[in-house]
C-alpha cells in the first residue's frame, strides 16, 4: 500500500526532509522513510544541528575529542558535521542515481555570518563542495543581495545551490534571474548545464505569522498560500520563455520552488495546511519531522497548487491595501538571518 506522503509523488512534488541528526543517519531510519515515503532528499540548517548536537548522544564522543584539538571552533563544528553530510549524501545515492540526478540531495550551509559577503560565500561554497566530494549535494546560501551574485558564480562554478530565506515575490525573482545568469555563462563557455541543480527555499508558516495581525480577519491565514500560488505562475513564465529555452534544450534543468516552513505555527489552522494546499508539479516540499508524521496520519494527497492559481494575485492585491509586501520580506529574511546567526553562535558555542 502506498503511504500517503509517497502518493504526494503521483502529483509531481518530491518530499524532503527538515531534520538531520546522527540518530537518524545511524539507526536506518533514512532508509526507512526513503522506501516507504519516497523521501527524495534532506536539508540542515544551523537551527538543526544545534538542536541535533546538543540532544544526541551520539555526537559526545566525537565533540569531546575535538574540544582538546588545535582547530578552530567552525573547524571543530566542520569537522563534526561534515561526516554526516557525506554520509546522508551516501545513503540518498542510490535515489539520485536511479533518478539521474533529479532527486537524492542533501542541503548544506555555509556560514550564515557570510549573508553579505560574496566573495566569502563563493570561497566557502567551493571548499566545501569539494570537501564533501558528493555530486549530490547541495550548498546552501541565503537570497540576499550577496547571496544571489554568489549564486551566479557558483552555477557557473557547477555546483549545486539551494538558495533560501525567500519571502518575497522580488527576491525568488532575483533568485532566478541570478541562476539563469549563471547558466548562460556556462552556455557561453559550452560547459555542461545537465548535471546542475538548484532549488529557491520559499519560506511559508512565517509570512502567516508576520501578516495575519495586521489583516482582516476574511484575509488571514491566506497569505503565504497565495503568495506560494503567485510565486508558481511566475516560475511557469520565466522557466517557459524564449530566454530559458536554449538553456533547456541544451540540458538545463528549471529551478524548483520549495516550500520551507512548513510547519503550522497557528494552532487555529490545518497542521498539515503547508502540504496540502501547495502539491503540484515541478515543486519541493521540505518538512519537519512532526509535520510529515501529521500528514501520515491525517494528509490528504491531492494537487491543489492549480486550483484557482489565477485567484491568487488578485489576493495579494488585497493584502497588499494592508501591508508593504516587499518591505515586509525584507524584513523576515533579515529576522530569519539574525535566527540563523543566533543559532550558529549557539552551535560553535557547544565546541569549546
Amino acid at each position: 500500500m502506498v503511504s500517503k506522503v509517497e502518493a504526494i509523488r503521483n502529483f509531481g512534488q518530491k518530499i524532503w526532509l527538515d531534520s538531520i541528526s546522527r540518530e537518524l543517519l545511524n539507526s536506518n531510519s533514512i532508509l526507512k522513510i526513503i522506501n516507504d515515503d519516497g523521501i527524495a532528499g534532506i536539508t540542515s540548517n544551523p537551527t538543526i544541528f544545534h538542536k541535533a548536537i546538543s540532544s544526541d548522544k551520539n555526537y559526545q564522543h566525537d565533540l569531546e575529542k575535538l574540544k582538546s584539538s588545535n582547530l578552530s571552533l567552525e573547524q571543530r563544528y566542520e569537522a563534526l558535521v561534515i561526516p554526516d553530510i557525506k554520509m546522508a549524501c551516501d545513503l540518498f545515492m542510490h535515489v539520485y542515481t536511479e533518478s539521474k540526478g533529479e532527486d537524492g540531495y542533501v542541503s548544506f550551509e555555509v556560514s550564515p555570518h557570510l549573508a553579505h559577503d560574496t566573495e566569502g560565500t563563493i570561497a566557502n561554497a567551493k571548499r566545501l563542495w569539494m570537501e564533501i566530494d558528493r555530486p549530490n549535494l547541495m550548498i546552501k546560501i541565503p537570497a540576499t543581495k550577496a547571496g544571489c551574485s554568489a549564486l551566479t558564480e557558483l552555477i557557473y562554478a557547477g555546483i549545486n545551490v539551494n538558495i533560501t530565506l525567500l519571502f518575497s515575490l522580488d527576491q525568488v525573482v532575483n533568485t532566478w534571474q541570478a541562476y539563469i545568469h549563471g547558466l548562460q555563462k556556462r552556455f557561453k563557455e559550452k560547459l555542461p548545464l545537465e548535471h546542475i541543480k538548484a532549488v529557491a527555499s520559499f519560506f511559508l508558516s512565517r509570512i502567516d505569522s508576520a501578516t495575519d495581525p495586521k489583516l482582516p480577519i476574511e484575509l488571514q491565514g491566506k497569505t503565504a498560500i497565495n503568495l506560494a500560488k503567485t510565486a508558481y505562475l511566475i516560475y511557469q513564465e520565466i522557466f517557459s520563455n524564449v530566454i530559458f529555452m536554449p538553456l533547456k534544450k541544451a540540458g538545463a534543468h528549471s529551478q524548483y520552488l520549495l516550500w520551507a516552513s512548513t510547519g503550522t505555527k497557528n494552532l487555529n489552522y490545518s497542521d498539515v495546511m503547508y502540504i496540502e494546499e501547495l502539491i503540484g508539479m515541478e515543486t519541493i516540499n521540505t518538512v519537519p519531522d512532526t509535520t510529515l508524521n501529521a500528514f501520515r496520519d491525517h494528509g490528504q494527497a491531492t494537487s491543489r497548487l492549480t486550483k484557482n492559481i489565477e485567484k491568487a494575485p488578485k489576493i495579494i492585491d488585497q493584502i497588499k491595501k494592508h501591508i508593504d509586501m516587499q518591505q515586509l520580506g525584507n524584513q523576515l529574511q533579515n529576522d530569519g538571518l539574525q535566527a540563523f546567526q543566533e543559532s550558529f553562535d549557539d552551535l560553535i558555542a557547544l565546541m569549546k
